[in-house]
């Protein structure tokens, strides 16, 4: 077991060893429940982009050597429409209580999705994934999506043959806003 903020990544590597991998899933994440810019903890937005952004650059970078001898190898970041600052600007979840550590973390969770497929395209795919409100312990109350749905939908996206990279995807509904 490995944790995606631990800078020692000689976990990762041990399991990797030598071998081709074809999709490497970037799904650890994190979060905090929502509330006004009064209580917000800086020292917590910052603990959530260490998982959410610092988790990705981690295991995307250990995971680098194995991923360049796949033939057609896919990094999918598990992200999230809230992370969309086309749709934020635009006030489309200003009713969601979601807390402030997670939209930005998620939005640079995006950013740094660009930057990877910019440095390792046309090589490496990499996407950023919104899989949609699945019903888990990080899900909003009331959220119904079954995740092993999810998790099945996500592995047919991995069979794709598309060649874009970046690419910003709702799971089963298409392309987002940045």
């Amino acid at each position: 077991m490995w944790d995606v903020t631990d800078d020692d990544v000689f976990p990762l590597h041990e399991a990797l060893k030598d071998g081709p991998l074809d999709l490497l899933i970037n799904n650890a994440g994190s979060g905090t429940p929502g509330g006004p810019l009064e209580a917000v903890d800086v020292a917590t937005v910052l603990r959530v982009c260490d998982v959410n952004v610092g988790g990705v650059i981690r295991a995307t970078r250990a995971a680098l050597p194995n991923l360049r001898r796949s033939p057609a190898p896919l990094v999918l970041n598990i992200s999230s429409r809230l992370g969309s600052i086309h749709d934020q600007a635009d006030g489309r979840y200003r009713d969601l209580a979601t807390s402030y550590a997670y939209r930005i973390s998620k939005a640079a969770q995006n950013m740094t999705t660009t930057c990877l497929a910019n440095e390792l395209g046309p090589e490496v795919r990499v996407w950023g994934v919104h899989p949609g409100s699945l019903a888990t312990g990080m899900g909003r109350p009331g959220a119904v999506g079954d995740p092993c749905a999810a998790a099945g939908r996500l592995l047919e996206l991995a069979d794709s043959t598309e060649t874009r990279s970046p690419r910003f995807l709702d799971l089963g509904h298409g392309e987002l806003p940045w």
